[in-house]
């Protein structure tokens, strides 16, 4: 991966980073701090399921156990909120590798892997509401104590630059899996798995570095999550909500691709925001512009928003050189 490589993502990371400082409200910067925790998860759920093409549901097992893992560490043992993060992404690596090993050694793909990590995700849920040391059904709450120490910042913005900044390292490794070795065989994978093997790649090994990263960047957004809303119980960690979330933002915005978890989560969440103020507090109303958001872009944008960028700047390319120069009188 070169210089130039880069220089897309630390592009867009920069246009993102001027925003909080624009004189937004603090709603405004709620909803870009939400947001890129989204396209955080999404872009660990790009990882497996758009470069791998092991579609999963169950991704807030990742995500919920990065945000429990970081929040019990603080409030029942005392941790630095920095070691409890690194703690966190470390045990969602953990649970990764264990699921992936589990339904890899056994040969799961598409709808049976999905449903093993959904119910995964389910029993994960189950145990947190019901022992102790998670807080049970009343969840952990982590004390206010604003801080480099503790991640807590009183200016918004600082947090949207921190969580911006590891959505960064999420793009500088998306882009480093259309440029590597490591990529490419798992492309190969995902394309044909008994090819890709038949050629010298050990699928076992790519499949599991690839939940080994995804659960890396999903635990993140899990513990970036909880630092953030200071609260943590079974079902804000190991609910659907984030597993859907994770899954849709990629698709809308282009699975296999560097920027579409990202374009993805600023277009849905952008849309149900402004739905929202359009047609008042309406239970749910948000959800159903996702849902015909997805429907729309299945029937007609199968590639999603970045892939139709891409359709439309290869037309007006080519309508470009098809051009013919005007003849002079």
């Amino acid at each position: 991966m070169t210089a130039t490589d880069l220089l897309r993502p630390l592009l867009v990371v920069a246009v993102f980073a001027v925003v909080p400082w624009l004189g937004v409200s603090n709603a405004t910067l709620n909803f870009l701090v939400y947001m890129l925790i989204v396209a955080l998860a999404a872009q660990g759920w790009n990882i497996l399921g758009g470069f791998g093409g092991q579609y999963s549901f169950g991704h807030a097992a990742f995500f919920g156990t990065g945000a429990y893992a970081t929040a019990i560490l603080q409030v029942q043992l005392g941790v630095n909120a920095w070691v409890g993060l690194l703690c966190g992404v470390a045990a969602g690596v953990a649970v990764g590798l264990f699921i992936g090993f589990l339904s890899f050694r056994s040969g799961l793909r598409g709808s049976y892997f999905a449903l093993v990590t959904l119910a995964f995700a389910e029993v994960f849920r189950v145990v947190a509401n019901a022992v102790g040391f998670t807080g049970g059904a009343a969840g952990l709450l982590i004390r206010l104590d604003p801080g480099v120490a503790t991640l807590q910042f009183a200016d918004r913005r600082i947090t949207c630059m921190l969580v911006l900044g590891f959505v960064g390292i999420g793009l500088v490794i998306s882009t480093w899996l259309t440029r590597s070795r490591f990529g490419a065989h798992l492309i190969a994978v995902r394309e044909n798995e008994q090819a890709a093997e038949a050629l010298g790649v050990d699928p076992m090994r790519v499949k599991l570095g690839a939940i080994a990263l995804s659960a890396a960047l999903t635990a993140l957004a899990g513990c970036l999550y909880a630092q953030y809303f200071l609260f943590v119980d079974a079902t804000v960690a190991y609910g659907p909500w984030i597993s859907v979330e994770a899954l849709l933002a990629p698709l809308v915005g282009g699975a296999g691709t560097v920027f579409g978890p990202l374009i993805g989560a600023l277009a849905l969440h952008g849309l149900g925001e402004a739905t929202k103020g359009i047609a008042g507090s309406v239970p749910g109303i948000d959800l159903v512009v996702f849902g015909v958001v997805l429907i729309l872009v299945i029937a007609f944008l199968p590639g999603g928003l970045m892939g139709g960028l891409s359709r439309l700047a290869g037309r007006l390319r080519t309508t470009g050189r098809g051009r013919k120069p005007a003849v002079e009188a």
